[in-house]
């Protein structure tokens, strides 16, 4: 049986290369501001209309302050936007020629808005836009509504651009959290699942164990008892063990497989296909294999019997196994009645014993298997949407009846099919 596996971490807010750390995005920044700041001071230099002051060192230097800030944008937002919307008004109000400095505002608006609250983003872009307004009037070629329009459209898209950006990042974020939960959840699920599996398996090893040493027990004392006296009787005996072991090792052999563990290939590793799981089809066998220790067992069926699904077959079997073993532990030598009722969409199946008649004491109940054979019984049945009633009789005996929905009950039993 696998166990589960823990759910992978979460490595980082998701749309980011892995690669991409914040000494990269740093140095990608630095990059920025150095480019833009280069191909401003390039442009003024070299794109100098008739009018305008000559562009100085002090104009240089002002452009430089509006683009290297850029630079750690996204460590300071609200300074880098302060700072470059200050020193592109400085040059305006300086008279030189303004369409040199126009792209810097608009990156530090788009990081405002994509790493801070919308508030804070909303404040800054109406900080940066009576700025970029100014320079574009300084510019003296378009009208005060087209100088407006240009305002709005630049720095209403760049807010626009970084705000969407910083709520997908927060939803990206929430889904990842989202994403780790459900792992969670399903890890824990994996587990309880693993749980139930093991005490299946635990069940069965009880019934397994319980009903066949029973049978080893009960068939040694008496091999052991007639050994010399009766030695046809011993030989039946051990005959009778062998074949009860025999079993017990093939359905532990079994067990062993749902666990994964590959049990031991006979006949020098040539392996063989492993039997299917018990069910009513081998009651013949079992019936056997406890007349054979001494009980009396009558067999009736009613009704045309028809296949059960694996789980609730399986636990039918079960259950019969552990009333007949308890039988045969506490009540010694007994007759038993063994009834199976088949209806449309449900089986009624009964253990009945008339207490016992080889040996004096009060009867036991079927089931009651060092306390807990009812209970783990009424498990088994409700398992897979049946019924379980037991009680004693009023000739001192004791009965096991329950019922299993069969084909086409439909969610009609009760409780799913978990066998």
């Amino acid at each position: 049986m696998q166990t589960d596996v823990p759910p992978s971490p979460v490595k980082g807010p998701p749309g980011r290369p892995a690669w991409l750390t914040e000494t990269h995005r740093c140095v990608i920044d630095a990059l920025l501001a150095l480019i833009l700041a280069a191909a401003t001071l390039s442009f003024a230099y070299q794109y100098h209309p008739p009018g305008w002051p000559p562009f100085d060192r002090t104009a240089a230097a002002l452009c430089l302050v509006v683009n290297l800030p850029l630079a750690v944008r996204r460590l300071a937002p609200v300074g880098v936007l302060l700072v470059s919307c200050a020193a592109l008004l400085a040059y305006t109000v300086g008279g030189y020629q303004p369409s040199a400095n126009i792209w810097a505002p608009l990156f530090a608006v788009f990081t405002l808005a994509a790493r801070r609250p919308t508030r804070t983003s909303v404040a800054g872009a109406c900080f940066a836009a009576p700025v970029w307004l100014c320079s574009a009037m300084a510019t003296k070629v378009v009208s005060p509504d087209v100088a407006l329009a240009q305002v709005v459209l630049g720095v209403g898209t760049a807010w626009a651009f970084g705000l969407t950006l910083r709520i997908l990042g927060e939803r990206n974020l929430q889904l990842a959290a989202l994403t780790l939960r459900l792992q969670h959840e399903q890890a824990a699920r994996m587990r309880h699942a693993l749980t139930e599996e093991r005490l299946r398996i635990a069940r069965e090893l009880h019934d397994v164990i319980a009903h066949h040493i029973s049978v080893v027990a009960v068939q040694a004392g008496l091999a052991g008892y007639v050994f010399e006296s009766d030695p046809t009787t011993a030989r039946s005996a051990l005959d009778t063990i062998a074949g009860s072991s025999r079993e017990a090792l093939e359905e532990m052999r079994g067990l062993l497989h749902v666990l994964r563990v590959p049990p031991e290939e006979p006949d020098g590793g040539s392996g063989r296909p492993e039997e299917p799981a018990p069910g009513l089809a081998r009651l013949p066998a079992l019936i056997e294999r406890v007349e054979a220790a001494g009980l009396t067992v009558e067999l009736t069926v009613a009704g045309e019997p028809y296949p059960l699904a694996p789980g609730p077959d399986l636990g039918a079997y079960r259950v019969v196994q552990e009333a007949l073993t308890n039988v045969l532990k506490h009540a010694g030598p007994a007759d038993v009645r063994l009834s199976l009722d088949y209806r449309p969409g449900r089986l009624s199946v009964g253990v009945r014993d008339g207490g016992p008649t080889a040996r004096g004491g009060a009867p036991v109940p079927p089931g009651v298997s060092g306390g807990h054979g009812l209970i783990g019984m009424r498990e088994r049945v409700e398992a897979h949407g049946g019924m379980l009633r037991a009680g004693s009789l009023p000739d001192g005996g004791f009965e096991v009846v329950f019922t299993l929905p069969g084909p086409g009950a439909g969610s009609a039993g009760g409780g799913p099919d978990r066998g």
